[in-house]
């Protein structure tokens, strides 16, 4: 085996010309290699007469066929005598693998190329508004909003409406954050409540999303709740770590809208601890749920939301004949997560409330929701009631106001109320609490993971 080792590390290494003499693809192209491996084998060439062949039959003319000698003709006997016929096939296949990868590299790069050429040809004028009558200063300056919107659609070309959504938030001097793929959009953007208004009808007057005024989330903030404008094309517009195409949102569970999930949730908690077909999650990360949450609510006790298909995995047992009412922030995350956790088989129903906390609230200030909704932007928390249901991490007062850990290499979130902080308590635990003493100011980048109290939490928590 080891010349077909030897021969096999020679095709890997060549790079194929897939082009044709006017610069187009050659479709089917097959191991048209005959020079390079003769002047790779050197004085004992390798032939390799039906890949030979077979590179022919892929090139010639459609029709050819006919006029071809028959295949008995070719035979494997101007083979190396170490390689038996099972060793070539295997080295054939090895080669075609290599030059379908190529191919498959100059294609992705080919559509790169056209997406780049697409983007500078298509208009966006028509899907952007004339601002011409506006003065300047109403979009930089006054009273200012924060949108949260997401539509799952199918979405032929992401690259072309991430240009668009680059655009219109520049013309409008927004910022924010937006996700385009496949699958949809999904946003938050701040600037002032003129621009925060264009946006919305500009995004409604989109034929690809069929939107309406209702599928915004409002809030009090603007531009400087965000450090930049940031619009990309992504595999999902939340990131579960599901492939979209084997969990559609199309399979989502069925949606109640704030009204009747409410009603849902207190003839849960009419029954109290006697309800044990009935499960309240939480789809959020712990440091959402653990400044907000329904009464009496599971909410799992993990970091990211790519960990919760683990979670589900993981704690079957909790949902086992059970129905089980799903809530998120604004209902992006519970589309895909009651997809998954119906992929399961094991629920007798499953609902998500639509439009998420943020419409809940919209309707029921003092309703079953308690504390404060995290937000992802620099505000961390909006709030409708005055209830604080978490504590300092410190001290164990009341406290639900998250700030950064002081230390410049983590990112994650302190409650810290303002004595402990005057006590120098600013860290999110005691080896960044060191670090942050111990370096600059300047002297380290941001990790996300390098952090004790990250290592030491289980990644997937078991709540059976």
């Amino acid at each position: 085996m080891a010349a077909t080792e030897g021969v096999c590390s020679e095709f890997l290494n060549w790079e194929v010309n897939t082009a044709t003499v006017d610069g187009s693809k050659q479709e089917n192209t097959f191991l048209l290699l005959t020079e390079s491996i003769t002047a790779s084998a050197g004085e004992s060439p390798l032939p390799c007469l039906w890949l030979q062949r077979t590179a022919a039959q892929r090139a010639e003319p459609r029709g050819a066929a006919a006029a071809r000698p028959s295949p008995n003709t070719l035979q494997f006997t101007n083979m190396w005598p170490e390689l038996t016929a099972a060793e070539v096939q295997q080295l054939a296949q090895t080669a075609f693998q290599a030059l379908l990868s190529q191919l498959a590299e100059e294609e992705r790069t080919q559509r790169l190329k056209g997406h780049q050429e697409e983007e500078e040809e298509v208009d966006f004028s028509v899907w952007i508004p004339d601002v011409s009558h506006i003065p300047a200063e109403q979009l930089k300056i006054g009273p200012g909003k924060v949108l949260l919107y997401y539509r799952y659609c199918k979405v032929e070309d992401p690259h072309v409406i991430c240009a668009w959504q680059n655009a219109l938030c520049e013309k409008l001097q927004l910022t924010g954050k937006v996700r385009v793929a496949a699958e949809g959009i999904n946003g938050t953007v701040g600037g002032t409540a003129v621009a925060a208004d264009l946006y919305i009808s500009a995004m409604i007057s989109h034929p690809l999303f069929k939107m309406e005024r209702e599928d915004f989330k409002t809030s009090d903030g603007g531009a400087e709740c965000f450090p930049e404008l940031k619009v990309g094309v992504y595999r999902e517009i939340v990131p579960m770590g599901v492939d979209p195409d084997e969990v559609s949102y199309q399979l989502a569970g069925v949606h109640l809208d704030p009204e009747e999930f409410h009603k849902e949730v207190e003839a849960l908690l009419v029954k109290g601890d006697s309800s044990k077909d009935t499960v309240l999650l939480d789809c959020r990360n712990f440091y959402e749920s653990k400044i907000g949450q329904f009464s009496q609510c599971l909410a799992p006790n993990i970091r990211k939301f790519s960990y919760f298909p683990d979670y589900v995995d993981q704690n079957l047992e909790l949902f086992r004949d059970k129905k089980v009412l799903m809530y998120c922030t604004g209902g992006i995350r519970c589309e895909r997560a009651s997809a998954y956790l119906l992929s399961k088989a094991v629920c007798k129903e499953v609902y998500q409330l639509k439009g998420g906390i943020h419409k809940y609230l919209e309707r029921f200030p003092e309703g079953f929701y308690r504390g404060k909704l995290f937000v992802f932007d620099e505000r961390y928390a909006i709030s409708s009631n005055d209830d604080v249901i978490s504590d300092c991490s410190f001290c164990g007062r009341p406290w639900d106001r998250y700030q950064l850990c002081s230390t410049r290499f983590c990112c994650q979130l302190v409650l810290s109320c303002p004595s402990c902080r005057r006590r120098g308590n600013t860290a999110c635990c005691g080896a960044c609490q060191g670090k942050g003493q111990a370096r600059g100011e300047g002297d380290a980048p941001h990790h996300k993971e390098e952090c004790e109290c990250t290592e030491k939490r289980p990644r997937i928590p078991q709540d059976v």
